[in-house]
């Protein structure tokens, strides 16, 4: 049973930080890649960021490229999301993704066959 755990979500204003986490436990962490997407009210769900969480490559997606970053523990099977200087626009509900990593490795286009159950991230001017 593979679950997906995320925290680290809430409120904050404008120009402030969070990071969020996700733990991953039912399946091999390293051999994940590990990714986050978001969706805010009325608006389609948009990749963020991606992962290979065996040699350590991020991407992050250009809208929040300079002010997001991942990182990971991967003893404690977590990958992190730095998020800096937040704005009112990156209000959405963010979810933690993974999937088995194949020959095709990791990027912001890979597909998830596992999810976290989301967090709310709400940004205030």
């Amino acid at each position: 049973q593979v679950q997906l755990v995320e925290s680290g979500g809430g409120s904050v204003q404008a120009g402030g930080s969070l990071r969020l986490s996700c733990t991953v436990s039912g399946y091999t962490y390293s051999s994940l890649c590990m990714g986050w997407f978001r969706q805010a009210s009325g608006k389609e769900r948009e990749v963020v960021a991606a992962l290979h969480t065996d040699i350590s490559d991020a991407w992050a997606a250009a809208s929040v490229s300079g002010r997001f970053t991942v990182s990971q523990d991967k003893a404690k099977n977590t990958a992190y999301l730095q998020m800096n200087s937040l704005k009112n626009e990156d209000t959405a509900m963010y979810y933690c993704a993974a999937r088995p990593r194949d020959y095709s490795g990791c990027s912001l286009l890979f597909r998830p066959d596992y999810w976290g159950q989301g967090t709310q991230v709400t940004v205030s001017s």
